[in-house]
């Protein structure tokens, strides 16, 4: 890949380009308004069918604005102070508090890949992490990995629908039903389990 086509993907307005993507799922980790996992698929599958953007690279680009928005976001809940804490562990007996420092412990790193690709699930697993001081040392590794995985999952759907369609328009049209559908069936899944409980 040439410079030009690279400096091409985050200055030409035709495309979506590779800031757009990246500040997209650098918004979302950060704050949940923006859907960050279609906008990985939507920009996988523009990749795919088009020569404006390298799959590459915005694998790449998804997964350094995702670990980057999760270090801010358990960054913010490590130094919020007793405040922080207060606000995360309200309503909570100091048993149940007790229970979930443990968890962190022995299954700390676990936790937070799956909080990443659960929906709805990062924040509040990144915000208890930093609220119980979980070390750094064990949540860049976790962090990073969780990001890999979550970019490589909503890439491949944005690669499969690009594969199935040449047009940019119906690759996208595929991204987005694949990832309602991912999102149904993992919503469907959790509340099984939580009837269950």
């Amino acid at each position: 890949m040439s410079a030009q086509v690279l400096a091409s993907g985050w200055t030409d307005s035709s495309s979506l380009g590779y800031p757009v993507l990246f500040g997209g799922v650098l918004l979302g980790s950060l704050v949940p308004v923006v859907p960050t996992g279609p906008l990985l698929s939507v920009a996988a599958a523009v990749a795919m069918t088009t020569d404006r953007l390298d799959i590459a690279v915005v694998l790449l680009l998804a997964v350094l604005a995702a670990f980057v928005g999760d270090v801010v976001t358990f960054s913010v809940a490590r130094f919020g102070g007793p405040s922080a804490v207060r606000w995360m562990t309200r309503g909570q007996h100091a048993d149940r508090l007790t229970e979930v420092r443990e968890q962190f412990r022995v299954h700390g790193w676990q936790i937070v890949v799956v909080g990443r690709l659960v929906p709805a699930g990062r924040i509040p697993v990144l915000v208890a992490a930093g609220a119980l001081a979980y070390p750094w040392r064990r949540l860049l590794p976790a962090s990073l990995a969780a990001a890999t995985l979550w970019a490589v999952a909503y890439a491949l759907l944005g690669v499969v629908s690009g594969g199935i369609a040449d047009s940019p328009l119906v690759a996208v049209g595929i991204a987005t039903a694949l990832v309602l559908a991912v999102g149904l069936v993992t919503n469907l899944v959790a509340r099984r389990r939580r009837s269950r409980r």
